[in-house]
């Protein structure tokens, strides 16, 4: 076992979600017929137009983004805050990503947390962010509520995938797999309250940990659901996983097949779909990825998630140069994985 813990494979990891965003933004709301009749019978094969530009990151970028500059922040702050800080520096990072999508609630925000807590860190400083990107309700209504959603006291009761493709920095942060998962499921209920919800994000929190120690994509997935089945709700996203691990070597990998996985709008769908997509990948990154988002459901969510997978796996080195060169806010995306690792690799 090789410890992966380096800057090129947090960025690796960070960039390569940011790709299968950016890949799965233009389709995200496509049947696959639909994808296949604009684009051909080998459906979408490179960037093509959303937001405005080839290369655009969605909300599952964004997120990611503030997931981590949470973190960050909440590591500075470590020696008087301790592990509790974590929580409260992601309900402010997230804060802070939905100052940037409610432009009418941000008077709001200031006056009840504070000029200090709302511009706090560097992603607010950058106005490419704010830009609404599709973000999911269930993201956004626990935010607005003003009141801080936990696994014990939930606003809602969603399981959409909205937790699970923000987490890959959670998993870069904790080398220890059951840390991950644990802050995993914390930050994941802070927007989603449904167990199934944030158990799907802390087990792809605990697989990114044991990444990026060093194992390889099978044993990660051992690892993680190991860790998951000791919670008593793991039910639901322990069967996705393993239908989805089943099918791996016995069906040729098409649409067709993701789509007897599930669409990927719910946690342990779209979790499911990108373990999936990752395994059959082997060490190519553009198959996993066109795999994982040429289908009828939620291609950003899935591409994003299966981008992270790989890109920890084997660094920066296996993306296409123009994915890389043409990904929006390229080099902000670099800084953050850099300052990721400086403070926990």
């Amino acid at each position: 076992m090789t410890n992966q813990r380096t800057a090129e494979h947090f960025k690796g990891c960070i960039l390569g979600g940011a790709i299968g965003d950016a890949l799965g933004a233009p389709i995200e709301f496509m049947s696959i017929d639909q994808i296949r009749s604009e684009f051909g019978e080998m459906g979408l094969t490179d960037y093509s137009e959303a937001y405005g530009r080839n290369g655009a990151i969605t909300d599952d970028t964004q997120m990611t983004l503030f997931t981590a500059e949470g973190l960050i922040l909440s590591k500075v702050r470590q020696e008087y805050e301790r592990d509790k800080g974590v929580i409260s520096a992601g309900y402010h990072a997230l804060l802070r990503w939905l100052y940037t999508q409610e432009i009418n609630l941000q008077d709001n925000l200031i006056r009840n947390h504070g000029t200090c807590s709302i511009v706090d860190g560097v992603l607010t400083g950058h106005k490419e962010l704010f830009s609404s990107r599709a973000p999911g309700n269930s993201c956004l209504s626990p935010l607005k509520s003003g009141k801080i959603s936990t696994i014990g006291d939930p606003i809602n009761n969603s399981k959409g995938c909205g937790g699970v493709m923000r987490m890959a920095p959670v998993g870069l942060a904790y080398d220890d797999p059951d840390k991950a998962f644990h802050f995993g499921c914390k930050l994941a209920a802070l927007t989603h309250g449904h167990p199934t919800g944030y158990l799907a994000a802390g087990t792809f929190a605990a697989l990114t940990s044991l990444i990026i120690s060093g194992n390889s994509l099978t044993e990660a997935i051992e690892g993680s659901t190991l860790i998951l089945k000791a919670d008593k709700n793991h039910e639901e996203t322990l069967r996705a996983i393993g239908d989805a691990v089943d099918i791996v070597g016995k069906e040729i990998p098409e649409p067709e097949v993701i789509e007897k996985i599930g669409a990927g709008w719910i946690a342990e769908e779209a979790l499911a779909i990108s373990f999936y997509c990752s395994l059959v990948a082997d060490d190519d990154f553009k198959k996993g990825v066109l795999l994982s988002v040429n289908h009828s459901g939620d291609s950003d969510s899935t591409g994003s998630i299966t981008g992270n997978i790989l890109g920890a796996l084997y660094g920066i080195d296996i993306f296409p140069e123009n994915w890389l060169s043409e990904l929006e806010l390229k080099e902000l995306i670099e800084e953050v994985a850099d300052d990721l690792y400086d403070q926990f690799g």
